[in-house]
């Protein structure tokens, strides 16, 4: 049965779709455009901010296709993507090479409106359309002793020019505790304001785990492993004074570069004031209890 839960956000809330594929433009554009709308009224500052459609698919964070901004929109229609297996291994009951097909047949797609925040302090919000992680993992069977899921990106060199220049260990991987994985609010993205998620938003298919920074939502997802031991994930590997495992969202634990205890919400308008970062980013009411035994003031 499909998880129910207590949700303030409407479409209303939702970071219009320009905007969300625009968010870096739009985030640099406060710099040089501040002086010149200052005076301007409300509706012209608003419209400095481009929505073309080049520049909706021309910003994105995706190192298998590059470090620029552009990079991904540019080669990332490179991604082949049919067709598509995962292989699910380790501690399951059902373990195999699933295509994509398989792995999602007979679960239920949803769309969930959630908060999505940045580590580099800018948030949304966006309509996902998914399956709770939950299900695919109880479809595979979830073995007695299992305490954490990871999680393992494609790598297709001759189509991912990024790989070459080994920013990162690739392939990219990311790894949740097992009651994490298991919680409701986690799924499985397949779409994005209806429509299939683009390939370089991390197509077919993503995690999204929204008390988290963006980073732990892993794109284009060829692997998932069931262990007793907690896997390494990409940016501790590669960056373990900045980056650690959980990488809850909290507003008390600043980036050792920058603080998080506000962020830029995106759509919110050229001037937009900064806003209160929330507590496991609005979601602690529902995941709190996930770290009851952890001082999370200590954590990253």
């Amino acid at each position: 049965m499909a998880y129910r839960w207590t949700n303030d956000l409407t479409h209303a809330d939702v970071t219009p779709k320009a905007a969300f594929l625009n968010r870096r433009q739009i985030i640099a554009g406060t710099l040089g455009l501040g002086a010149i709308a200052a005076g301007l009224p409300a509706a012209a500052q608003e419209a400095l901010v481009p929505n073309s459609l080049e520049d909706i698919t021309s910003y994105n964070n995706y190192y298998e296709f590059g470090t620029g901004k552009s990079d991904p929109a540019q080669n990332a229609h490179q991604l082949e993507i049919s067709p598509w297996s995962v292989k699910v291994s380790g501690m399951v009951d059902n373990p195999g090479e699933y295509s994509l097909e398989d792995l999602l047949d007979g679960l239920t797609v949803e769309e969930r409106i959630y908060r999505f925040r940045c580590v580099e302090a800018w948030s949304m919000v966006v309509p996902w359309n998914g399956i709770e992680l939950a299900d695919i993992l109880n479809k595979v069977g979830v073995q007695s002793g299992a305490k954490y899921v990871a999680f393992e990106t494609v790598v297709q060199p001759e189509n991912m020019i990024g790989v070459q220049r080994r920013v990162l260990q690739f392939p990219y991987v990311e790894g949740l505790r097992l009651d994490e994985a298991m919680h409701p609010l986690t799924i499985m993205a397949t779409g994005i304001y209806g429509e299939p998620i683009s390939k370089q938003n991390g197509a077919p298919m993503r995690l999204v785990v929204p008390w988290k920074y963006g980073f732990k939502s892993i794109k284009s997802i060829v692997r998932i492993t069931l262990t007793d031991d907690e896997p390494p994930i990409s940016w501790n590997v590669a960056n373990p004074r900045e980056y650690g495992f959980y990488s809850n969202v909290n507003p008390k634990v600043d980036h050792p570069r920058w603080s998080q205890a506000t962020e830029r919400k995106i759509g919110g308008g050229l001037f937009a004031k900064r806003e209160p970062t929330l507590m496991l980013n609005g979601y602690a009411d529902e995941v709190a209890g996930l770290y009851s035994d952890m001082p999370l003031n200590e954590y990253f």
